[in-house]
């Protein structure tokens, strides 16, 4: 993978930018679908990433690997179910990140089998592919495994929240601007360093054991 150095801040800057605008859009998208004008009022449904960055969260996933976009604002009285919706809105954003993964690993894997097949496994245009692919796809796991967190106001929480009693639900909600001021501070201090890099290192061996099995077959 690329060195932490002024070229790798270049690379990680764009692959962001796609990580979270992805992610964000996906959040107003689905929630737009179940009826609620909200997110498309607040100008979120755009993938201009401009609308949908947050300065300290941005740093941080350029820096850290891991951080957020500026929230998509909804309105769950729309929803016919509340909680099912929230559910349903918070998980399709790490669900976007990990479709962009697949999609970033697939297309080296296609390449991988052209340039095999024309006798040019070990070109240079190769190897920069595959470097490419893999920082895209563990910058979009980073960013998925860190939202699936269950801590408000993180989209883990929402999902969790499907299954937890009304009571115990929106009582965590309450102290979400807390949780944030929380997160920051772990986020810095590197405490989600070792959950995030197990949980992208299980996924992206998974992506990996699935493609192999591809190309098994091909070549």
């Amino acid at each position: 993978m690329f060195g932490y150095n002024i070229t790798s801040i270049l690379i990680n800057i764009p692959i962001t930018l796609i990580a979270l605008t992805g992610h964000e859009f996906v959040h107003g998208w689905v929630s737009a679908r179940q009826g609620d004008p909200t997110p498309e009022r607040e100008g979120r449904l755009t993938l201009n990433p401009i609308a949908h960055l947050d300065v300290v969260g941005t740093l941080l996933m350029i820096i850290t690997g891991f951080g957020w976009a500026k929230p998509v604002m909804v309105d769950p009285r729309y929803y016919k179910n509340r909680k099912r919706g929230m559910a349903l809105t918070a998980i399709a954003g790490p669900l976007a990140n990990l479709i962009m993964a697949f999609i970033a690993l697939l297309i080296y894997a296609v390449c991988f089998v052209v340039f095999s097949k024309l006798g040019m496994q070990n070109s240079s245009s190769l190897r920069i592919i595959g470097s490419f692919a893999q920082v895209f796809a563990v910058r979009n796991l980073c960013f998925l495994v860190f939202n699936i967190i269950p801590i408000p106001p993180l989209d883990g929480s929402k999902v969790l929240g499907m299954f937890l009693p009304d009571r115990i639900y929106y009582t965590m909600l309450n102290y979400e601007r807390y949780c944030m001021l929380l997160i920051m501070v772990l986020s810095l201090g590197g405490v989600f360093g070792n959950i995030i890099g197990t949980g992208v290192s299980v996924i992206m061996n998974g992506i990996f054991t699935l493609l192999n099995a591809g190309i098994s077959l091909i070549l």
